[in-house]
């Protein structure tokens, strides 16, 4: 089993949007509703300062503001950020059922490793954006997953809430499920990207695995 961060497992949108809002402010800006910045949690940094500053990369700015952004997120990634609710059963439940699983994100290691350690996920190996030269939906982190798990590609499943997931488990060859309960993105139909299963909850993957 390997699982998307950011919307599969956790749920940061709150603290992502929080060090978005404290750039605004330091910029005499008024704050945005946390609401406002959930959909795009996904999308790192790059959801983040499009919402709140309109600007993206290829922008004279972007990396400046990016830069601005990471290191104020770092101060407070631990606030609000927790699992969703349901997920500390379902890794109780694979833990169990003897199922090796991990973590791949696009999250930079900077903040993947430390976040998933002060969360005691328990994950056997976290891949994360700059793990490997490539981020998803290159299929390139979920290869170094498998082998580091020591399983292979076919004996996967990955589970995520963004479309990068879905192309990048199927890239890689391995089976993908939508974790309907993420950010998703706005406007998103994840009905069409192509997943093998969309859960509706994390238990509903127990069920899926016919663990529950």
């Amino acid at each position: 089993m390997l699982f998307d961060l950011d919307g599969t497992l956790v749920d940061s949108a709150p603290d992502l949007g929080r060090a978005a809002n404290a750039m605004r402010q330091a910029r005499g800006l008024p704050p945005l509703p946390l609401a406002q910045f959930r959909p795009h949690g996904g999308s790192g940094a790059r959801g983040m300062l499009r919402e709140a500053f309109d600007i993206a990369p290829g922008h004279p700015a972007y990396e400046d503001f990016k830069r601005e952004f990471l290191d104020c997120y770092e101060g407070l990634m631990y606030d609000t950020t927790q699992a969703f609710p349901g997920v500390a059963a379902v890794l109780h439940g694979l833990g169990v059922a003897g199922l090796a699983w991990g973590i791949v994100t696009n999250k930079a290691e900077r903040f993947a490793l430390p976040l998933t350690t002060a969360l005691q996920l328990g994950a056997t190996v976290v891949v994360g954006g700059d793990t490997t030269p490539h981020t998803k939906p290159h299929p390139a982190p979920l290869l170094e997953a498998a082998r580091r798990l020591g399983v292979a590609v076919t004996d996967c499943l990955y589970v995520g809430d963004d479309e990068r997931d879905v192309m990048a488990g199927r890239a890689a060859g391995m089976a993908t499920a939508v974790a309907a309960w993420g950010y998703l993105g706005p406007q998103a139909r994840y009905s069409d990207w192509g997943a093998d299963a969309a859960l509706n909850s994390p238990g509903d993957l127990l069920k899926l695995l016919g663990l529950a």
